[in-house]
């Protein structure tokens, strides 16, 4: 018989906020850039492939990140951090769901591949921090990320639980395999945040009737 499941563990970008690729648009709008700039800052300048891949395991900060990206775009590096992810915002479908499953006696975590937390802390700038959840595991503070299986592995001894009690959602499918390996039920968020509330909802139970 199956276990049931007891946790929840939820990606941040892109799962429990909005997508981070409508943001990233709204950001290039926002400074005067071009189109896929940032984008291709972030995931195609080898400088800043490694200052965000330094700053997600705590070896950069996030002002290096700032000074960094803010170079390449060749734009005001001052609260970059803070300016990239103001079109950001918590995804109302998914949080939600999370506060049903809290309300049913699940334990609920985040697990993020870190933006960093000082001076600008977008978790709790956009009202998604640690009194929302049983456990808060940051890649940044970890000195792991995603994809790597320690990551998750730290995940479940925070909520205190096993692989198979748990569900994980994540919006980008290469973090999933290293999850399922510890037997972690995954689903793979991409833009229906009603149809991925909808799966989280069959799996887990119903809230108790107050």
């Amino acid at each position: 018989m199956p276990v049931p499941y007891r946790g929840l563990i939820l990606d941040f970008g892109g799962v429990l906020t909005t997508r981070m690729r409508l943001n990233g648009r709204a950001f290039e709008r926002a400074e005067g850039l071009t189109p896929g700039a940032y984008s291709a800052a972030l995931t195609e300048h080898p400088d800043g492939v490694a200052v965000y891949a330094a700053l997600e395991v705590g070896e950069a900060t996030q002002e290096d990140w700032n000074r960094v990206i803010g170079g390449i775009l060749c734009i005001d590096p001052t609260d970059l951090m803070r300016r990239a992810l103001a079109n950001l915002h918590p995804e109302p479908q998914i949080v939600a769901a999370a506060e049903r499953a809290r309300a049913a006696g699940i334990k609920v975590a985040m697990l993020s591949n870190s933006f960093g937390i000082e001076p600008y802390n977008p978790y709790e700038d956009k009202g998604i921090w640690t009194d929302f959840f049983d456990a808060v595991i940051l890649s940044e503070l970890e000195g792991v990320r995603k994809p790597s299986p320690l990551i998750y592995q730290r995940a479940l001894a925070a909520l205190g639980l096993s692989g198979p009690e748990c569900v994980f959602v994540d919006d980008h499918a290469h973090n999933l395999p290293p999850a399922e390996a510890l037997g972690i039920r995954t689903v793979h968020h991409t833009t229906d945040p009603t149809g991925t509330a909808a799966i989280l909802d069959s799996l887990l139970p119903d809230p108790a009737p107050a």
